[in-house]
This record gives C-alpha cells, structure tokens and sequence, in this order.
C-alpha cells in the first residue's frame, strides 16, 4: 500500500543513514556480536543466538531475557535483547535493555532508536535536541527528528531554520522541505504547506503517497476542492484504492477535509521514522527496515501503512504469527482494512491454517464485495489450494466488477483461465488465455501457459511453437518455459532440437519432477535410454502428482514406446528432426 521514493531519493536516505555509521548498515543478522562472553546460562545463551539467527522475535526476547539474568551486562546480550524487543514492538523494554547498553558505553542502531523512541513517547524534546554523539543514527535522520524536536518546543522559527538547513544540503532538499510544509500545515499555515507541495516556493516536489494525501487535504483546508481532486487523479488515476476513493469522496461530500497526517511533534518524528523505512525497503535487510516501520509505527499507533510495512517485513522474514498479529491491528472501518486482511490470510496459509484463511478471505468477499483485490485474492487463494471450479466462480465474480477490460486486466482473465483449465473447461480456459493476450501480447506467462497447453493437447502446435519461442525471447533463463519450448520441439517430433532446450531446462530447474521427467522422454526419444531411465528415476524422487509418478513407473517397466501405444498416442517418429 505504499509508494516507494524514487530511486535517486531512496539512495539519498541510505547516504544519509550511512554519513555517520557506515558500518550499521545492513544490520547484523545476528544481533548477539562477537564481543559476547559466554554467560552463565549457557542454554538460555544459545537458545537466544538460535532465534536470533532465525530473526525470531518473540523467542529471542523470551531467551535474551532469560540469558539476562545470569549476566545483565553482557553487551552482546543486550543488542539482541533490544532487536528483539522492537521486532516484537515492545519498545519499553527495548528501551529498558538500550539504556543498560549505552550506559556501559554500548553502541547500536537499535539501541539509539528504542531510546529517541522513549524520549519521544514522553516528549523529552530537551533529551533529543541534546543526544549525545554515541546515539546518533545517521545526519539526515537526526537533523529531521531534532527540527521536529524544536516544534515539540514550540520554537516554530528555530523548527523553521533547521528544516531550512536540511533543505540546503546537497541532494535532501526534497526531505526537508517537505517536512517543512507539513510542520507548517500542523500549525495551521495552509497557504506556506501548499506553496512548498505545490513547488511554487522551490520548485516541484516529488513525494510519496502520504505527500499526496497530505496536499490533498491541505489544498481542501484552503476549500481548493476542484484542485484536490485533480491530485488525486493525477497520483492515483481512475480506479484508486479503498483508501483514496473514501478521501474523494469525501471532499466531494463534506469539505473541508481536516489535516491529520501530522497534528504534533510526535507524528512528525514517526513520518521521519515511517520516510526512512519505505527508502530502506528492498535496499537493507527487512530486519532492519523493520526497525524503523516499527518505530513510526509505535509513535503513532494509527498509522496504517506503517502498520503494513510493518506486517509485511515481518511476513518476509517468515515470522508468520507476529505479522498475523500486526495486520489485525487494523480496525475493521479503516479504509485499508482489506489489505490487511489479505496480509492476514497469507500467513495463515503460510502456518498451515488453510480453512481460516479461506474463511477470512470469504468473509472479506462479503463486507466487500465489489472490491476487485479482495475477488482476486479469494480466487488465488482458492487456485492455490487446487479447488479450481471454486477459484473459477471466484474470478467470475472479479470480472463481473470490470465494465471495460485493460492491459492491467491481463493477470485476472490468465488466473481465471487457469482455474478453467485446472477444471477441464478448455474451451472456457482458451478465451480467457486469449483474452489476456489481447490486453498484453507479449506477456511471457501467458504465452507459454497457453503455447504448453496447445502442445500438450496436440492441437495448434505451429501456433504453439511461436507463442513459447516468443515467451522464450522475453524470459531466456526461465527454465520452464525453455521446458515448454523443448516440449513444443518434442510434439512436433523435432528430437534433435529439443534436445539442448531439454538439457538447459533441467540446468535451470534442476529438482522439477515435470522437466526431468521430460528430459527422460528426450532422451528416450534419441535412443538414449539408460540415460532417459535414470532421469525417470530422478523425476519420481522429487514428489511428482500422483498420476505422473503413474506414468513414470509404467514407463520404466515397458518403455515410453509401450506407454504411447497403451495410450494410444501416435508413436515416436523416426524420422530425425520429424522430417
């Protein structure tokens, strides 16, 4: 749900971050350092270093505690005491366990962190416009949260000053000029925030998707509706998300608009925190992106995409429980709240919980229905579980919401007419692979999906053949498809050629039962068939479906000449290359 920086800004807050340690980024994997000694709890020590490695959260902060306990001022210690803490979000005690680090001259990002957090939360400005050197994180990050400081002071000219200062700094003045305009709209200075946002004041201003919201109800703040408006057309285009369409509407309805993004100091630093983590997202390691989500997050609990991100980094390093539980922080109004419910499933489906899963989707489906994400993500999920006539009906209800397909359509008519081929509707499945085809010609899935089915069903081979050799020029290190390539070479009785594409295949796919079991078939097909018998072997070893282990074991007992003519399949030819 959030709109990453562009890349030059992205790499701006990474130099920022880095100006002043370099050596924090990326966090260590394992936050429990090599200045560790051995503690007296030697099981609670290893048990803690285990979940650490793991980035299991929960279990580390059990352990780290424990390990503690025995011996509360080991540095290392104490580091994975705090990394964990904030990856559960339990700043307190990652404040608690900082404060016990530097105050033995421990030095960590994460550690600085849980302490701004701290000062923050009991809006200490004193303490963060005085943090000492050992806990600062990085230039750009510590000058926005010391100018937002001076707001919380209510010293608006020296707030003013400082985002000034920022603004002047080579390659950041987007950051700060954009803080500025919303530090000025907090205090009421509409018409200032909207010059700068709009870049009359500085010129254009490019910004995330919560600028965009921003402006937008700024510029409803000065009752400029028809401008508002046509920003969010401009950022968002013709079919906006739950979020932005509620925000249409309501400036269409009852404007003004009040200005909520940022209210006081506290929300500012969490913007700064919540800037910081979207930059990060996909450049660092997710464990310490999640530091910073974590932080804009906890200052301030509304703040939905943080919340996302947040689920989302922790989704990704497999921590399915805790992610599970920050999704369903979102209340069920929120605009956004089906995402999160959809974040949610995932990792039901990620720990097993198939049935809740389908039932959170299904219940999604119903409270809102005529959102296209939600008909998608139930039919997926459906697919996924092999209940293909169920996806199929699912689909159908996404399709019904689409009154004028486009190219951005494609993925829809190609799930659904997966779903239809699954079931053994072909003429059904066929349509809709032509009609994602119509919306985007030359999308590689759907080419070789529909070229494979051909060649599987022996029809249109020569149509088939041009599909896959096209999706083969889009994707040539995709192992499957250059399977469905040597497959389509294999049909036509092309032998010789499909030989080399089958060989490749099983380079680039080297445990896939369907292209090892293809390459036997090859192999077989050139005469070489103690080689086609050992790759048979090595196909029933990597859990094909049931009804090709089947055929494999059928083929060898008697032969894949036996097997085609039981079949009653046409022969392999032999005539080279099927000349």
């Amino acid at each position: 749900m959030t709109h990453p920086l562009p890349p030059r800004l992205t790499a701006l807050v990474l130099a920022g971050l880095m100006s002043l340690h370099p050596a924090t980024l990326p966090a260590q994997t394992d936050p429990a350092p090599q200045t560790a000694t051995a503690p007296g709890d030697a099981g609670a020590y290893l048990a803690a270093r285990s979940a650490a490695a793991q980035s299991n959260f929960r279990e580390g902060a059990f352990w780290f505690a424990r390990a503690l306990e025995s011996t509360p001022d080991n540095p290392g210690l104490l580091e994975g005491a705090v990394l964990s803490f904030i990856g559960t979000g339990d700043f307190p005690k990652a404040a608690e366990a900082a404060a016990r680090l530097t105050g033995q001259g421990g030095r960590s990002i994460g550690a600085s962190i849980a302490l701004m957090v701290r000062d923050v939360q009991a809006e200490n400005y004193d303490a963060l416009l005085a943090v000492p050197e050992s806990r600062k994180i990085g230039n750009l990050l510590d000058d926005l949260v010391l100018a937002w400081a001076e707001f919380g002071k209510g010293r608006m000219s020296e707030t003013v000053a400082a985002f000034d200062a920022i603004a002047a700094t080579e390659g950041l003045k987007a950051f700060g000029l954009y803080h500025k305009a919303l530090a000025l709209a907090a205090v009421g200075d509409f018409e200032g925030a909207d010059d700068i946002l709009s870049g009359r004041a500085e010129g254009p201003l490019v910004v995330n998707r919560r600028g965009v919201i921003a402006h937008a109800q700024i510029l409803s703040q000065l009752e400029k509706f028809d401008e508002a408006l046509a920003l969010l057309d401009r950022g968002f285009g013709s079919d906006p998300d739950p979020e932005i369409s509620a925000l249409r509407a309501a400036l269409e309805a009852d404007p003004p608009l009040a200005f909520d993004v940022v209210q006081n100091a506290k929300d500012g630093i969490a913007e700064v925190f919540f800037t910081v983590a979207v930059a990060l997202n996909g450049e660092a390691e997710d464990g310490y992106t999640l530091l910073y989500s974590r932080a804009a997050l906890d200052l301030k609990p509304n703040h939905a995409e943080a919340l996302l991100l947040s689920a989302g980094l922790l989704e990704q390093l497999r921590q399915y429980d805790l992610a599970g539980e920050t999704y369903a922080l979102l209340p069920a109004d929120h605009p956004s709240f089906h995402a999160a419910e959809i974040g949610r499933s995932a990792t039901l489906m990620a720990q097993g919980q198939t049935d809740a899963a389908l039932e959170a989707l299904r219940a999604l489906t119903q409270s809102h229905p005529d959102l296209l994400m939600v008909r998608m993500a139930y039919g997926d999920t459906l697919r996924r579980v092999e209940r293909f006539e169920e996806a199929a009906a699912a689909y159908d209800a996404a399709v019904a919401l689409v009154d004028v397909p486009a190219e951005r359509h494609w993925g829809l008519f190609y799930a659904r007419a997966v779903a239809f081929e699954r079931s053994n509707q072909w003429d059904k499945a066929e349509a809709d692979f032509r009609k994602a085809l119509e919306l985007n010609p030359d999308q590689p899935q759907v080419l070789n999906y529909l070229g494979y089915s051909f060649v599987d069903r022996g029809e249109n081979l020569e149509e088939a053949l041009e599909m896959i050799e096209r999706a083969v020029a889009a994707r040539p290190d995709a192992g499957y498809i250059i399977d469905s390539l040597a497959w389509a070479y294999f049909r036509l009785g092309r032998y010789e050629d499909a030989l080399p594409q089958m060989e490749r295949a099983s380079l680039l796919e080297p445990v896939d039962p369907v292209v090892t079991d293809h390459l036997g078939d090859v192999y077989w097909a050139v005469g070489r068939q103690l080689e086609a018998r050992f790759q048979w072997r090595r196909a029933l070893s990597f859990d094909p479906e049931e009804k090709d282990a089947v055929r494999i074991r059928r083929k060898l007992e008697i032969g894949l000449d036996a097997v085609l003519a039981e079949e009653g399949a046409p022969p392999l030819t032999a005539v080279p290359n099927g000349n």
